[in-house]
């Protein structure tokens, strides 16, 4: 049984309903069981803090993910423990304005590519980037979010 806790730390109204139904999709398109995390929306200050403490980059961005299992040494006996993933509300409706979609739809993506995140994937050479967007685009099609 997994466990996922969504925080909305902003005023703004998100459709938490769908961002859960959307986790439940991806976790089971993974085949991942008695995972832990949380999924946290911020402001553009506390994430620019966040960035600027953990990853000495002063400036917003759009999502962050603490993956704990970097350390191998962190075992449960209940499970995986995978982390936090924070998300920037206000970059997020920039975004969707941006690339012309959906707030909900930028609200999913942002939500899976930290999931992938803290699954180990990443985005640092163009094969991963490769691997790891093309895992992001077969969940959220198969959830029935398309560009």
């Amino acid at each position: 049984m997994n466990k996922v806790e969504i925080f909305n730390e902003t005023t703004e109204e998100l459709d938490l309903k769908f961002l859960k139904q959307l986790i439940d999709y991806a976790l089971e398109y993974k085949k991942l069981d008695k995972v832990i995390f949380n999924v946290i929306f911020v402001d553009n200050e506390k994430i620019r803090k966040i960035n600027r403490e953990y990853r000495q980059i002063d400036k917003e961005t759009d999502v962050i993910s603490f993956a704990l299992e970097d350390n191998e040494e962190i075992k449960f006996e209940f499970g995986r423990l995978l982390g936090d993933i924070y998300i920037s509300v206000t970059k997020m409706k920039q975004q969707a304005k941006e690339y012309g979609h959906s707030e909900k739809r930028e609200m999913a993506f942002l939500t899976i590519h930290g999931l992938l995140h803290l699954l180990g994937y990443d985005h640092m050479n163009k094969n991963d980037e490769e691997v790891m967007f093309k895992e992001q685009e077969l969940i959220l099609d198969g959830f029935g979010i398309t560009r």
